[in-house]
């Protein structure tokens, strides 16, 4: 019902308009009215763009971004091209505010859309359309902005900048959810939450788009999508350890694989994968008593690891003796 309330709004708003396939609302753009934050580390390079909302599935519309380029978040009545386009003309040498002109100019429906932009200089630029649902506004600061629609009070926009100006010796991706946590405990959305996303790239390129993006977290329904946002940057962080254990390994540099993996297993101690995963790589180091340790638990927890790791001879992920493996085998 809302949903076609606010498409017949829309409607009435482009009574009158001209034809134009760039600006004409698409029943195919979600209406997400949310709140975003689109930022720079000034120390990294680093872009984030992150958003809560109350509508199913934000991230796959509202928040975009590329290494070496910048961010965008297109919110309010969505217009979904202005991610892919905005990317472009970042990409072809406009700044975020000629960027963000250029796709207002072309766009009938400019009153109604919210969009923030920030390019890998740190330049932002924002338009909140006059026709945004109230509560609505922007903020922006050194390198970051912030925005809202559809909020439950004017203080949301306020809240999240002050929130990310007073977290800068956090991580980037940390920073933003500070933003976002900050909004909404200043009321945030009036419908409430229901999905959220994080999005943070490098700020030059390097060998491929699959190293550039450094987190790519979403969280399409969830009751507090915050709280599981969080979680997930947190086991994000958890592999990076794991990450760099491996890493570690191939240098023979088995202290720092060790710790790096400890690491990660202290952030989520209920997560065999990790402990099963840092077992192997010490057996395969000659280290199989120490492996001995980690597998029995887990064997004893899960059966399916000790046949997972049968079959790991065949493929050369397990290099122990034969009397090695039966003793791994026999573990009780």
């Amino acid at each position: 019902m809302l949903h076609k309330l606010l498409l017949a709004c829309c409607a009435l708003l482009l009574l009158g308009r001209p034809a134009d396939a760039q600006s004409i609302y698409s029943a195919t753009d979600p209406l997400a009215h949310t709140f975003s934050i689109v930022a720079r580390d000034p120390k990294t390079g680093e872009m984030a763009v992150a958003v809560q909302s109350h509508w199913f599935s934000v991230g796959t519309s509202v928040s975009w971004g590329e290494a070496g380029v910048g961010v965008v978040a297109t919110q309010s009545f969505t217009n979904k091209s202005f991610g892919l386009r905005g990317l472009a003309l970042l990409k072809s040498g406009k700044s975020a505010q000629q960027a963000l002109d250029e796709l207002l100019a072309a766009d009938d429906a400019r009153e109604v859309r919210q969009v923030a932009i920030l390019d890998n200089q740190g330049r932002v630029a924002t338009h909140t359309g006059k026709k945004c649902v109230d509560m609505a506004g922007h903020q922006q600061g050194a390198q970051f902005s912030v925005q809202a629609n559809m909020m439950l009070n004017a203080t949301v926009w306020g809240a999240m900048a002050k929130a990310y100006e007073a977290s800068a010796a956090l991580p980037l991706a940390e920073r933003v959810l500070a933003a976002l946590d900050a909004a909404q405990a200043a009321g945030g959305d009036i419908r409430g939450r229901q999905s959220a996303a994080l999005l943070v790239v490098r700020g030059t390129t390097t060998e491929g788009p699959w190293a550039d993006r450094l987190v790519d977290l979403r969280v399409d329904d969830a009751d507090r999508p915050l709280v599981e946002l969080r979680r997930l940057l947190k086991l994000h962080r958890a592999y990076d350890h794991m990450n760099a254990g491996d890493l570690a390994v191939e240098k023979n540099d088995m202290p720092t694989a060790i710790q790096e993996y400890q690491a990660a297993e202290k952030m989520f101690p209920q997560n065999l994968e990790m402990k099963y995963w840092h077992a192997i790589t010490l057996a395969n180091k000659q280290q199989v008593p120490a492996a001995l340790a980690l597998l029995g638990p887990i064997f004893r927890q899960e059966p399916n690891w000790r046949t997972l790791t049968e079959r790991l001879p065949k493929v050369g992920l397990l290099t122990v003796s034969p009397a090695e493996l039966k003793q791994i085998l026999a573990l009780k």
